[in-house]
C-alpha cells in the first residue's frame, strides 16, 4: 500500500509547479517521436505476423463444410481489432518503451542529474515525465491503429496465398455485422494502457537507488509491472465497457 501512495503522490506531482507551456511542447514532440518512429518497426512486425498465424490457425481449425469461409477473417477482424492490437501492442510497447523510460530517468537518478535539476528549482517530476505521458497517450492510439490495419491485411495476404480463404470471402467476413464500438473500445484501452506503461516505468527509473545493478533492476521491474497493469486494465475495461 505505501508503494501505490507514493505512486499516486508522484503521479500529483505532475501537475504542480509546472514550467511554461511551451516547454512542454518542444519535449513532448521530442518524446512523441522517440516514441513513435522507435517503435513503429517491431509493432509492424509482430502485427503483421500476429493476423497471419491467426488467420492461418483458424482456417486450420475451422475445416468443416457447413462453416462459411467468411468465418474466418470475421474472427481475425474481431479479435485483433478487440484484443490483439492494443492489448499485444501493448505489451511489446511496455518492453522496449517502459525499459528504455525507466534506464534513462535510473541513470539520471543515479548520476545526479534529477538532483541538480530541483536545486536549479525546476519540479524534476513534472519536467521529465509529463511530456512523456502526453506523447505516449496521443501517439499509442496511432500505433494500436496501424497495429489493427497490418494484422488484418497480414491475415488477408496469409489467407489468400495459403489458399485457406479467397480474397472476396476474407473482405466478406470484415464487413460481416461489423460493431462500430470496436473501434473506440480499442482506442481507450490504447490511451489506459499508454498512461499505466510510461507512469509506472517513470515511477520505477524516477525513484532508483544505487548503481548501474539497480538501473538494471528498475528496467526489469518496471516492464514486468507495466504487463501486469496492462492485462489487470485489459480486464477492468472489458468488463466495463463490454459486458456492462
Amino acid at each position: 500500500m505505501s508503494i501505490i501512495g507514493k505512486y499516486f503522490i508522484f503521479l500529483g506531482k505532475l501537475f504542480t509547479n509546472r514550467e511554461k507551456f511551451k516547454v512542454y511542447t518542444r519535449l513532448t514532440i521530442d518524446e512523441a517521436v522517440q516514441i513513435g518512429i522507435g517503435s513503429l518497426l517491431i509493432v509492424s512486425i509482430v502485427s503483421f505476423f500476429l493476423g497471419a498465424v491467426t488467420c492461418v490457425q483458424t482456417a486450420a481449425n475451422l475445416d468443416n463444410p457447413f462453416v462459411p469461409h467468411y468465418i474466418i477473417s470475421l474472427i481475425v477482424r474481431d479479435s485483433t481489432i478487440l484484443e490483439f492490437a492494443p492489448t499485444i501492442t501493448g505489451i511489446v510497447l511496455a518492453g522496449k518503451v517502459g525499459s528504455n523510460i525507466a534506464g534513462e530517468l535510473g541513470t539520471m537518478r543515479i548520476t545526479e542529474q534529477i538532483d541538480a535539476l530541483e536545486v536549479m528549482g525546476i519540479n524534476s517530476t513534472s519536467y521529465l515525465v509529463l511530456p512523456k505521458v502526453v506523447a505516449s497517450i496521443i501517439v499509442f492510439p496511432m500505433l494500436v491503429t496501424l497495429a489493427a490495419f497490418l494484422s488484418i491485411y497480414g491475415g488477408y495476404l496469409a489467407g489468400w496465398l495459403t489458399g485457406a480463404i479467397s480474397p472476396q470471402e476474407y473482405i466478406q467476413g470484415i464487413q460481416f455485422e461489423f460493431n462500430t464500438f470496436n473501434v473506440p473500445f480499442a482506442l481507450i484501452k490504447s490511451v489506459v494502457f499508454a498512461f499505466l506503461i510510461v507512469s509506472i516505468s517513470a515511477f520505477k527509473g524516477y525513484f532508483t537507488g544505487g548503481g548501474a545493478l539497480e538501473v538494471g533492476q528498475a528496467s526489469t521491474a518496471a516492464v514486468t509491472n507495466s504487463c501486469i497493469a496492462v492485462l489487470i486494465a485489459d480486464y477492468l475495461l472489458a468488463q466495463l465497457l463490454i459486458t456492462a
